[in-house]
């Protein structure tokens, strides 16, 4: 490939000759002001240019002279475009003005004369100017015309350098950064041992950057559930599989320990909140419509990165949406595309229970003396939870908010219990029974007859023996 680059990069030294005969180093931002052209390049502009210098050189021995001759020592040459070149006198002067002189202005400071002389060599100077300006446009022009003849020839070496810049400039970074040469294959798998970010590793973080493997395939690994707190570095993770991909199949090596990349048609992304008001879309919206198009369009070929599908609605809305939105990724053949899926609906873990391409992934965090410590690693299984009281403690809300924050959560958690201890979301018409789950769901269907007795109870009416027998039935029903 180098060798065929080089062939076609042309020096085009035809071309350099003719710029650098006719264009100065340094012309002008304005075309039309002058001052483009070389000296030499042309004769008659040459002549040209000798008349304007050596005419501006006898106006200023004309001022000289002319101070001289009257005595007046504030004696000026000016020239303004109404009336071309003027001598100019104060008032306090005006007894000095030679009889020769004529009135061309009267302003409140000076009087403006002319004189033969000075309006005939006006006419010699301001008409070679023009003409010079006017020369040099014409030159540029023909020079400019000689260049666009070789216009293919020009474009086809500056895409050669283009492509080799890119080239080197991937080479210097693969060599700086210690990024490795992937292999490139037509399997759907997608394995990275240490992967990073090609960005953020090079970032001046308070901490080094922690490297992650990956597996993915169409087999067993398709559908990957990552839980974990905000700040962990979900998202990083995601973005740099989507990066190596792509790196990867765009010829550059990778930041990574090893890397084998099946080839992906396409890189479909569902990441960050974001609206468009001038469209009436608000951040759901687009957060559906993107998710449509990806639903429409994915093949077993594609790699997706889904980060917090549903979140823009109401709990349950966002819940039943990233289920059904994971089931299809799935269960779809014509869809079933590699898939990162990132979550705060710890329910999802579920899937795992019932679909066996679906594997669930977490960040690691450390709990110590309530508060939490990220790790940045992804690890097998579910997070337990979000620690999002944790994270929003780590931004700086107030104590009282935290503390508040905490005695809800309690409140919430104590009224939540699943009955059956199987994941409810994954129940279906026609579905196989599910396997009982470790982890408690977010709804209760049905009533929850144990707090139904409670309510019903007075305790201000039961004997001791009521009581004990009370007990013993509550303890039937747990």
């Amino acid at each position: 490939m180098l060798e065929e680059l080089q062939s076609a990069i042309d020096p085009l030294d035809d071309v350099l000759a003719i710029v650098e005969q006719a264009i100065v180093d340094d012309p002008p931002f304005v075309l039309r002001d002058g001052g483009l052209i070389r000296d030499g390049f042309d004769a008659q502009l040459d002549e040209l240019r000798s008349i304007s210098r050596q005419g501006k050189g006898w106006i200023a021995r004309l001022e000289s002279e002319e101070r001289e001759r009257t005595g007046i020592s504030s004696l000026k040459v000016r020239f303004n475009k109404v009336f071309g070149y003027y001598i100019e006198v104060t008032r306090s002067h005006l007894a000095r003005v030679p009889e020769d002189y004529q009135r061309k202005q009267t302003l409140a400071n000076s009087e403006r004369y002319i004189t033969p002389a000075l309006k005939e060599y006006e006419e010699k100077v301001l008409g070679a100017e023009d003409k010079l300006v006017q020369l040099e446009y014409d030159l540029f022009q023909q020079v400019r015309q000689q260049v666009a003849r070789q216009g293919r020839r020009i474009q086809q070496t500056a895409d050669s350098l283009a492509t080799l810049d890119v080239l080197l400039s991937l080479a210097d970074l693969a060599h700086d950064r210690n990024y490795v040469c992937p292999q490139i294959d037509e399997s759907t798998e997608l394995t990275i041992v240490e992967g990073r970010h090609p960005v953020i590793e090079t970032m001046s973080l308070a901490e080094r950057f922690v490297p992650n493997d990956l597996i993915m395939d169409t087999e067993e690994n398709q559908l990957l559930i990552i839980t974990g707190p905000n700040m962990a570095g979900k998202s990083t993770f995601m973005r740099q599989v989507a990066l190596i991909t792509l790196m990867a199949q765009m010829g550059s090596l990778v930041p990574a320990k090893e890397a084998t990349v099946g080839v992906v048609d396409r890189i479909f992304t569902r990441v960050g909140a974001s609206d468009n008001l001038a469209r009436g879309q608000s951040t759901f919206m687009v957060e559906m419509t993107e998710a449509a198009n990806i639903l429409n369009n994915a093949t077993p070929r594609s790699l997706v990165v889904l980060d917090e599908i549903g979140r823009g609605t109401s709990t349950f809305d966002g819940v039943s949406i990233a289920w059904a939105v994971a089931e299809y990724l799935h269960d779809n053949p014509v869809v079933a595309a590699k898939t990162l899926f990132a979550t705060h609906y710890h329910e999802l873990t579920d899937l795992a229970l019932t679909r066996k391409r679906v594997k669930n992934f977490n960040i690691a965090v450390k709990e110590w003396n309530d508060q939490i410590i990220f790790l940045r690693k992804i690890v097998k299984g579910g997070a337990s939870h979000s620690y999002g009281i944790q994270v929003a403690r780590l931004a700086g809300l107030p104590a009282a908010v935290i503390d508040r924050a905490r005695e809800v959560l309690k409140n919430l958690e104590s009224g939540e219990y699943e009955t059956e201890g199987a994941p409810r979301l994954a129940k279906s018409k026609g579905a196989l029974p599910a396997q009982p789950a470790d982890q408690l769901s977010l709804f209760s269907q049905g009533p929850d007859v144990l707090r139904q007795r409670l309510d019903e109870i007075d305790v201000s009416v039961l004997t001791p023996l009521e009581a004990l027998n009370l007990l013993d039935q509550l303890k039937k029903m747990v």
